[in-house]
């Protein structure tokens, strides 16, 4: 028996205690199930939208999707959706129903819904109700489509994705006959909004299963991004690699920590080795310059799915710096640190560190030893607090206004100073910064 929310349980009551029928529907009885904590609670009812709104009377209730037969209820601050028992009407546009057709038969509303795993409601007193073996599916990892699968894609052509994107989040294969019409049908995903597709991409990327299903159904995929195709089956003869393009692509995203923004990073970092691809004369393959040529690719790509600039800016940064190597000695790394950002750079290491995990196997140990050397010593130079920006710095464009500098020459004098303080030329401290100021703003004014 499944635990219920007392507001959840309120709200069932009420509901029966006016004569309807009510139950907990869809992901929050598949993650209770998987002993997950549901995000919320859905509920699905008989009774109308008018009715459910006078069961509730006393309550506060917002029209959510009150056409699709939807309104929210509060309880203590939080909302619950209810929704009347309904059948869809045509998807002419792949996506969402022309109309819907309010029914009184839980089993009439259960069918319409995409995978059987969704498609269970629970109550507090009569237990689970499973028309579809929705629960058989979940204990055997089982992503399956409700009745005809083809069907279920042509009504809503976001399923293709969430199919790939729920096998990933938990784990799942994907039925053959599921998996057999995703793929026929992935073309019509040219019918849903960039930002739905954009949701569903970075939930897959981070799931436990991402590299098994970008391995198995990269077609999906490559029909939202298109930029991405050319890795597939690209070889890389090279003894630094013992994959192709995608398949390292993949055990790098799955390598990275399971965050959106580094996983975004993964799945782009490659992206320009098609373009960039020579081979020598001994056969050996070589990608020169295809970091700028993957950041390039990574902006296009996510300024069409409509992604946040900040999640743009970081991700293209990510990108482009990736194949960072420096000596492994403390100024050129705090150098490196004070370019990229005391912020980014811990973020950075992890996209290294998961490139070396899609390598050559054979040589994982010797690199990993330079990512080590590179989180030392940033953890080393976050405890000291040591000077990396100019706002560390102890002296400011003020203090060289007054030693004479004007206009450029300040930002040219501060970013000089800031180098000699990292490469330990001079302490960050006044007195002796000003001094250095003195002989850098000569020495500029002089070559001027």
């Amino acid at each position: 028996m499944l635990t219920f929310p007392e507001a959840v349980k309120h709200i069932i009551r009420l509901l029966n205690e006016a004569g309807y029928e009510a139950y907990a529907v869809g992901g929050c009885v598949r993650d209770a199930l998987l002993d997950k904590q549901p995000n919320d609670w859905d509920l699905t009812t008989s009774a109308l939208p008018e009715e459910i709104k006078h069961v509730f009377r006393h309550e506060r209730v917002i029209e959510t999707g009150i056409k699709h037969g939807t309104v929210t209820v509060l309880f203590g601050g939080e909302g619950y959706e209810i929704t009347t028992y309904r059948v869809d009407g045509k998807y002419t546009d792949h996506r969402r129903p022309d109309s819907v057709q309010f029914v009184s038969n839980l089993k009439e509303d259960l069918m319409r819904r995409d995978f059987t795993v969704n498609a269970m409601a629970a109550h507090p007193e009569e237990g689970i109700v499973d028309l579809f073996g929705g629960k058989d599916d979940l204990e055997n990892g089982v992503i399956r489509a409700v009745g005809n699968a083809e069907k279920r894609f042509t009504e809503d052509a976001l399923r293709i994705l969430r199919a790939v994107r729920f096998a990933s989040t938990y784990d799942f294969t994907i039925d053959d006959e599921t998996a057999q019409a995703a793929l026929k049908l992935a073309p019509t995903l040219e019918n849903v909004s960039e930002e739905r597709i954009f949701v569903e991409i970075k939930k897959l990327l981070c799931g436990k299963g991402a590299e098994r299903v970008l391995i198995s159904y990269p077609e999906i995929l490559f029909t939202v991004l298109p930029e991405l195709r050319p890795m597939h089956n690209l070889a890389q003869v090279n003894p630094h690699h013992a994959y192709d393009v995608w398949t390292h692509t993949v055990k790098t995203i799955q390598a990275a920590p399971a965050d959106p923004i580094l996983r975004l990073t993964m799945l782009f970092h490659d992206a320009g080795k098609p373009q960039k691809k020579t081979t020598d004369e001994k056969g050996i393959d070589h990608f020169i310059g295809h970091p700028l040529a993957s950041r390039d690719i990574a902006e296009k790509a996510l300024l069409r799915l409509k992604s946040d600039r900040a999640t743009i800016q970081t991700v293209t940064k990510l990108v482009l710096e990736h194949d960072l190597r420096v000596p492994e000695k403390r100024i050129n790394i705090r150098r490196q640190i004070s370019r990229i950002g005391k912020d980014l750079f811990p973020l950075l290491i992890d996209v290294i560190r998961a490139d070396f995990m899609g390598q050559n196997p054979a040589m994982l140990p010797e690199k990993l030893k330079y990512t080590d050397a590179l989180l030392r010593e940033y953890a080393c130079a976050i405890k000291e607090n040591a000077c990396l920006t100019l706002a560390d710095m102890k002296i400011t464009g003020r203090d060289l206004m007054e030693l004479g500098a004007k206009g450029k020459l300040i930002g040219q004098v501060l970013e000089k100073l800031l180098d000699d303080v990292i490469c330990e030329k001079v302490e960050n401290e006044t007195a002796a910064l000003k001094s250095r100021a003195k002989m850098r703003i000569a020495s500029f004014t002089a070559n001027a």
